[in-house]
């Protein structure tokens, strides 16, 4: 059996970036949180926020790590078994990803040392100060990356000569279409995620009757944030719909699993629910589908039509099973958010949210779901572009390095066990953190007072965080 090196370079690459986007999805919205939570702390000097703040800063510092190192082995997948990709685009994505680089990751990595060693080294507002540019440090690199991938997506702004692309207008080019709601669409997302993380954390911490105040704080504030930011990523992904309906049909046709061809007139496009699309025989097995519903979220009209996968050509078209049912996964977990955090609203106005048990133990183990969406969302939209790695300028296939199909499979088979036993033990490490919960950071150094310098903690405050803790 002979393998195709286009496709493992792809799967190595998307293993290797799947792993990746994990951890700016967590760290951008933990970021915020940790600064909001100092800053309310600098505010009300109520000591339960300080001490989320020190034990998130904590889990922030093993996320970003691990961000960091697979970050960097993406880097080098572009010399090594994409070197044509950078021959192409390189005059224009490169100075976009080297912006990242001197506008957002130096300037997170010169105050990130601040905000992890420097809670009783620095005055409390420099230490704050710190925190919050990291923040911002973290959503500037979203930016640059964003930019970056929505120009391949749908590239403007550019020129070509002699089958390389080199910049005409980079305001063109950064801000190309589909690039300001793509941006709005992964922040919102990084946030939700880490909001779920934290609300799920709060509700195991209640549950084991562990740090009940910081619990309930963590709680209340993350569901909070959910209930105002779920919805609106609807809308903002529906809007994000929009623009791939304008600017990349066959990615659409895809994840609709549309076909066209076959419509009458006034009959309008189905919205397919379930569906295995079959390429080989250009049709849908198994179809359950809803009439006219396509074309009322697609076109906005009750019988309006959309170009099908058979308007273009099949060596155009994208693979179809990932987009469709990433697709689907993405906007079903949303579902379930939405129905979580309404109903979490619901409890808390009642005064009952932590007095359903039920309802927190399905909470505790909602971790993942804000990673899983983000994973299927980006599954959605890389898989959809292809057979272009750059619309319209490069295609994959002809991007990819002479590398032997030997020193692919090896180094992908060693990528998986590198990953497994790096990312393992950074969870490990996490859960271990979470298993001691937020206390554990106050009770193993000295305290803190107003003026952030340190002093032994009394009797009588341990006492009171004893009595304010009673499950520890």
């Amino acid at each position: 059996m002979e393998l195709d090196p286009v496709l493992l370079a792809r799967v190595q690459f998307a293993f290797t970036i799947s792993f990746h986007i994990i951890f700016p999805s967590f760290t951008i919205g933990l970021a915020a949180w940790i600064a909001t939570l100092e800053g309310i702390w600098l505010a009300t000097k109520n000591d339960r926020y300080h001490e989320l703040a020190r034990f998130w800063t904590k889990v922030f510092a093993v996320s970003f790590a691990m961000g960091v190192v697979s970050g960097i082995v993406l880097s080098y997948q572009f010399g090594t078994n994409w070197s044509r990709y950078a021959e192409v685009v390189g005059n224009v994505v490169a100075p976009l990803i080297g912006y990242e680089v001197l506008t957002a990751f130096f300037l997170e990595a010169t105050f990130l040392g601040i905000m992890l060693f420097g809670w009783n080294r620095v005055p409390p507002w420099l230490h704050f100060l710190a925190c919050l540019i990291v923040a911002v440090g973290t959503c500037i690199s979203a930016f640059w990356i964003l930019s970056a991938n929505s120009w391949m997506q749908f590239p403007t702004g550019h020129e070509m000569r002699d089958g390389i692309a080199y910049p005409a207008n980079w305001l063109d080019i950064i801000f190309s279409p589909t690039f300001p709601i793509r941006y709005f669409h992964m922040v919102l997302g990084a946030f939700i995620t880490t909001a779920f993380v934290v609300f799920a954390v709060g509700a195991r911490w209640w549950l084991k009757g562990q740090s009940i105040a910081q619990a309930e704080t963590a709680m209340k504030m993350a569901l909070g944030l959910l209930i105002v930011l779920v919805p609106i990523q609807g809308y903002v992904g529906d809007t994000a719909g929009e623009l791939v309906r304008d600017h990349q049909p066959a990615k659409l046709a895809a994840i609709e699993a549309h076909w066209g061809g076959e419509e009458t007139p006034g009959a309008g496009v189905p919205l397919v629910v379930f569906a295995i699309p079959n390429e080989a025989t250009e049709t849908n097995d198994f179809q359950i589908a809803i009439p006219h519903l396509g074309s009322l979220i697609v076109t906005r009209s009750w019988d309006g039509t959309f170009p099908g996968l058979k308007t273009f050509p099949p060596e155009d078209r994208p693979p179809l099973l990932p987009p469709f049912f990433g697709f689907r996964i993405m906007v079903g977990l949303w579902a379930l958010m939405l129905l979580t955090v309404v109903v979490g609203g619901i409890l808390w106005a009642r005064g009952r949210l932590f007095s359903a048990g039920l309802y927190l133990k399905a909470v505790s183990l909602m971790w993942p779901i804000g990673f899983v969406t983000v994973i299927a969302g980006w599954f959605v939209t890389e898989i959809g572009r292809q057979p272009w790695i750059a619309t319209g300028i490069l295609r994959t296939a002809d991007a990819i390095s002479p590398v032997p199909v030997g020193s692919l499979v090896f180094s992908l088979v060693l990528f998986v066990i590198v990953y497994a036993i790096v990312f393992s033990a950074g969870i490990y490490y996490i859960n271990r953190l979470i298993n001691k919960g937020p206390a554990s950071v106050s009770h193993a150094d000295e305290g803190e007072g107003d003026d952030g310098l340190r002093r032994p903690i009394s009797a009588a405050h341990d006492a009171g965080r004893t009595a304010m803790h009673p499950g520890e």
